[in-house]
């Protein structure tokens, strides 16, 4: 049953994203906080250099998205906002975002190596897999509305997504790596 469980959860997160799609599109996947939240409980266990290259790939990731959150807000707090800049922002969010609900299997933590994430990730998955989730939709609807161009709804999901991050930051992140 563990092997099953394991494989149907790595469909799962895979189908998050296909090639050609957008963050957008793979949000329609119809992905459960149980789903995540098993899928990264029942994972095997990761040797030591396998779970340092993923939490120093997991890191690079977050920093692809907040530096394209920081670009956003810079673009938003312009006279004239380049939607250009709006989009290409909004796209990289979109598209890393379905990725984040397998960044952490258990063995990434704390206990193996620097990293910003505290044991609370791995102690409460259902909470982290709903927070997760939260991050999906608010980015879709960050990416769609850049999409649209429609600064009031771009500026309105911006401040949604803003909002999503640091309900996730304030109970999973540690303000320095350990």
């Amino acid at each position: 049953m563990r092997i099953i469980v394991t494989v149907s959860g790595a469909v799962l997160l895979a189908a998050c994203q296909q090639p050609g799609q957008t963050g957008a599109e793979a949000s329609n996947v119809a992905v459960t906080n149980a789903d995540i939240a098993k899928t990264a409980t029942v994972a095997p266990p990761l040797t030591r250099e396998a779970a340092l290259k993923l939490m120093h790939d997991r890191h690079e990731n977050y920093e692809k998205i907040g530096k394209a959150f920081k670009t956003a807000g810079r673009a938003l707090k312009s006279d004239t906002p380049d939607p250009a800049v709006l989009r290409t922002s909004a796209a990289t969010i979109a598209g890393l975002a379905p990725q984040v609900s397998g960044w952490f299997p258990t063995g990434t933590g704390p206990d193996v190596g620097k990293t910003m994430a505290r044991p609370e990730i791995w102690q409460k998955p259902e909470d982290f897999a709903a927070k997760t989730k939260n991050l999906l939709d608010a980015a879709s609807a960050f990416d769609a509305a850049a999409k649209a161009g429609d600064m009031t709804a771009i500026q309105a999901s911006f401040g949604a997504l803003g909002k999503t991050c640091k309900v996730c930051h304030d109970s999973y992140r540690n303000e320095h790596e350990k």
